[in-house]
């Protein structure tokens, strides 16, 4: 079994191989996956942080024994915190890489690591996942997301959707969610009435299928924020998310789920 590690600071994951297939998702610098099979300059892999699977282009990775792969995927992490202008230096080479925040920093001792035979600088903010001051820092990295464009497949400050937004809150504080809304449903537990929820809770919204389409986070039982155009607060009730912008319900309300 083969095995790699994305070590440029965010790259695509497609529907199939080759430059002009759709993206589902992205995986940030220090993410790790297993590949399932190659077909040419692509590699269809399994995400280790989520279960994912997709096509990526293979030079735009590098290998990891299974060793690495597996201390990485299993052991607790230093993220890269809310700055935009952190940055790796590569010693030895005077290249620099400029991360993005919730980057997988690996084996992070002293600001630095390695990757193969490649040694890294950190020179930014980082942090351990904790959740024991989740309500006072929630909030922060909320909010520091808002007006981030969205983009089908994002899952950064420059780009992100509505699921990559949910998943990538939570893994400042150390829970993996999975990546799309309807498997984002079936995790945590069910929140009775809205009027009962609380900051951090995730609500789920169908479309007339009855199928979940959108997710967002629950500032309180009557502001969401969420990445619909943009990162952005709206108010929701009962019946789901009403944006002052358009003066209408947009998202028909399904279910909340508490994952903290």
């Amino acid at each position: 079994m083969e095995y790699g590690i994305c070590n440029l600071p965010v790259i695509p994951v497609r529907a199939s191989g080759g430059n002009k297939s759709e993206i589902v998702s992205q995986l940030l610098f220090g993410e790790v996956f297993e590949v399932l099979k190659r077909e040419g300059d692509y590699l269809y892999i399994k995400i280790g942080y989520d279960d994912y699977e997709g096509w990526i282009d293979s030079r735009q990775q590098v290998s990891l024994s299974e060793q690495d792969y597996l201390a990485i995927n299993s052991e607790e992490q230093h993220i890269a915190d809310l700055s935009t202008h952190a940055m790796l230096l590569k010693l030895g080479m005077e290249e620099s890489l400029h991360l993005l925040p919730g980057s997988t920093l690996p084996f992070l001792d002293n600001d630095s690591f390695r990757i193969n035979d490649t040694d890294y600088l950190f020179l930014g903010l980082s942090r351990l996942p904790d959740m024991e001051d989740f309500e006072e820092d929630a909030e922060d990295v909320l909010r520091f997301y808002l007006n981030a464009p969205y983009l089908w497949g994002g899952r950064s400050i420059f780009g992100i959707d509505c699921s990559g937004y949910v998943q990538l809150f939570y893994k400042h504080f150390g829970i993996r969610l999975k990546r799309d809304a309807w498997q984002q449903a079936e995790q945590g537990t069910t929140v009775d009435f809205l009027q009962e929820s609380k900051l951090g809770d995730l609500a789920f919204f169908d479309n007339e299928e009855g199928r979940i389409t959108h997710v967002g986070i629950l500032l309180n039982e009557s502001e969401i924020i969420h990445a619909s155009g943009r990162v952005k607060i709206d108010q929701i009730d009962n019946t789901g998310i009403f944006s002052k912008e358009l003066n209408k319900y947009t998202h028909k309300l399904r279910i909340v789920k508490r994952i903290v």
